[in-house]
């Protein structure tokens, strides 16, 4: 299958610290692919190289067949992003975060409007479209951050723990959304150290352990390979031999 992303030996340090070591996996397009690993294990700094904001200190990574390092400017235009800490304006209100982004991206006014009436609605945020960012819940920032991230309608999504902090309903909307968002060929990345999450939304999976891929591929036979049933067992099993050979 094509792939949507390419990541090609992504590799950062930062001072004396290898936090993320030659990375190499390949994302299909049309797919929810998971980005799985403990807290600490390069699942962010690897994302930020990706969509551009952390410039790697060798490796590429290619969106859509544009490389991040030879074209920043095209790779961002191709993502949609949730970072890890919501990136919303404090001083501006729900509504108006939304507004702000979508007119960065060159969305007409009218459409701009309808999309982020119909965002905060199905988010449940409607009723705090007026309310300033820095008075929004650590929950309701999240969603609002995803509403930015899908807003404009790209091609790829790249979503940094895109449930946390949300409750169970929230959650749940945000997850049917991440599914029908990637009908129709389009692509998300879920980088999570949620398993439960992976295992029942995900396609494929690369797992990080200490700034290395330990595997990628799909999560059948990842479980195949580690001789595990439960979802759970398969991924300590996984990071503590390190690396599975497919």
């Amino acid at each position: 299958m094509e792939a949507a992303v390419e990541v090609r030996g992504l590799t950062r340090y930062f001072g004396e610290l290898l936090a993320v070591d030659h990375v190499w996996f390949d994302v299909p397009r049309g797919s929810v692919f998971g980005f799985l690993g403990p807290n600490g294990a390069g699942k962010t700094t690897t994302l930020r190289m990706i969509y551009g904001v952390l410039r790697p200190d060798d490796g590429d990574a290619v969106v859509l067949g544009r490389s991040v390092r030879r074209e920043p400017r095209e790779v961002r235009r191709l993502l949609g992003v949730m970072p890890e800490d919501a990136g919303i304006y404090p001083r501006l209100t729900a509504e108006e975060n939304l507004i702000y982004f979508g007119k960065l991206r060159g969305m007409e006014e009218g459409e701009l409007r309808e999309r982020v009436r119909d965002l905060l609605s199905r988010l449940g945020l409607e009723e705090k479209r007026h309310v300033l960012g820095d008075r929004l819940s650590r929950g309701m920032k999240v969603k609002l951050s995803f509403a930015r991230a899908i807003l404009h309608e790209p091609p790829v999504l790249l979503l940094d723990e895109p449930t946390a902090g949300v409750d169970v309903m929230s959650a749940r909307e945000i997850r049917s959304m991440i599914r029908k968002y990637a009908e129709g060929g389009r692509t998300v990345v879920i980088s999570t150290h949620n398993m439960w999450e992976v295992e029942r939304l995900c396609d494929g999976v690369a797992v990080i352990n200490r700034g290395k891929i330990v595997f990628s591929g799909e999560i059948g036979e990842l479980q195949r390979l580690t001789g595990e049933r439960e979802f759970e067992e398969v991924f300590v099993r996984l990071v503590r031999q390190e690396v599975i050979e497919t």
